[in-house]
């Protein structure tokens, strides 16, 4: 029997041009909405989605990428890299979302460079996880080494599904945002949206109680606690995890500081099943004594620049005073490279920005930390925790 894959490659399908009536997918929007803030929200209003397709130039770009994808026939490396857009292509893109009113920015520093951001999302997905590019941190990030059957299969069904209808998505501006959004789900790679609503789950203890918090009572609003990952599989905690644990409880004991936030994804090694930060959140209550409302989880983080960056977005989640300083406890290693230069350069590099200032030093484990609202710039290039 000839194989599914030289069957596939064969059947020819054209773009589906009505999306009305579709179904709901809840794991591709819940991924949209987390990954492409901006492009989900212009593929949920057509009228939007139009004026944006008639701004100057878009139309024919648009046509343009399509024939760029009819021309590939049934190839699928091709078809994967006719989805690429262009640096000339993604400033256009931003521009236009730029002059066309009803796009309501959803970052700090306007529609157009967040819909950079997501195009450049789409991009890095789509070579990471479609073309086999090595991403930036290739012990724990991208699709692994997998069989060269296994991606023809990926590259398939991503075809597939970009051209299906979904309910409420942006392919009738592009069906590039959700072929990038199948590859992560054929993939596996669906991190992103594991623990939404944040808010919720372990950490509504702590979001109740933030309400009812006299910020001017504490010396600082949060101790921070980063992550160190264990490198062996099915270790829920490593050994430097259990020390940042005790310095963490021996700090809180002191009775300054109303909360915890405990930042670690699931990171180290790759594809652990454990996340580090529910993991010591688990520890500081079973073993410490701390009350579950005093702990918050930030579990999507895989490097110390976005332990930082996603600890100031819950800071922001729980309404604390971005003004007043937070604690950033660790071992003296990790504590002298946050405060360092290289540190600054690096966030510059990888964030594009600072997730906030690191001030006065303490002790050799103890940094006071300045959070930013630039933190909040959702940043689809690291699709695992954008």
């Amino acid at each position: 029997m000839a194989s599914l894959l030289v069957t596939a490659a064969a059947v020819a399908f054209a773009p589906v041009p009505a999306w009305a009536g579709a179904a709901r997918d809840t794991v591709t929007e819940a991924l949209s909405q987390r990954l492409f803030p901006l492009l989900d929200r212009v593929g949920r209003d057509p009228a939007t989605r139009d004026r944006l397709k008639a701004a100057s130039g878009i139309s024919t770009i648009l046509q343009v990428r399509e024939e760029r994808r009819t021309a590939c026939g049934p190839d699928l490396v091709c078809a994967a890299q006719a989805m690429i857009w262009t640096p000339a292509e993604a400033d256009a893109i931003g521009r236009a979302a730029a002059a066309t009113p009803t796009i309501l920015p959803v970052a700090d520093d306007g529609a157009s460079a967040q819909m950079r951001r997501e195009i450049e999302g789409v991009n890095a997905i789509v070579r990471t996880y479609g073309l086999g590019q090595v991403p930036p941190y290739p012990q724990i990030d991208g699709a692994g080494t997998i069989d060269p059957q296994e991606r023809q299969a990926r590259l398939r069904a991503a075809d597939w599904l970009s051209r299906m209808p979904r309910d409420q998505s942006a392919q009738a501006l592009d069906p590039s945002i959700d072929y990038a959004l199948a590859l992560l789900d054929v993939s596996d790679r669906t991190d992103a949206i594991g623990y939404e609503p944040l808010t919720g789950g372990a950490n509504a203890p702590a979001m109740a109680r933030a309400r009812t918090i006299d910020w001017s009572r504490y010396r600082y609003s949060a101790m921070i606690v980063t992550g160190v990952g264990p490198e062996i599989n099915d270790m829920p905690l490593s050994p430097l995890g259990k020390y940042h644990l005790r310095l963490a409880a021996n700090r809180f004991a002191q009775g300054d500081i109303p909360f915890i936030i405990v930042t670690g994804g699931r990171a180290h090694p790759r594809a652990t099943r454990f996340a580090e930060a529910e993991q010591m959140r688990k520890a500081l209550i079973e073993r410490y004594g701390v009350p579950a409302d005093a702990i918050l989880i930030e579990p999507y983080a895989r490097h110390t620049t976005t332990n930082l960056r996603n600890a100031t977005r819950l800071l922001i989640a729980i309404g604390a005073p971005l003004d007043n300083d937070a604690l950033i406890v660790c071992n003296p290693q990790q504590s002298a490279m946050i405060d360092s230069v290289q540190f600054i350069k690096r966030n510059a590099d990888e964030l594009g920005y600072q997730p906030g200032v690191v001030g006065r030093r303490l002790s050799s484990t103890e940094l006071a930390f300045r959070p930013s609202r630039t933190s909040a710039r959702i940043d689809p290039r690291d699709p695992l925790d954008p």
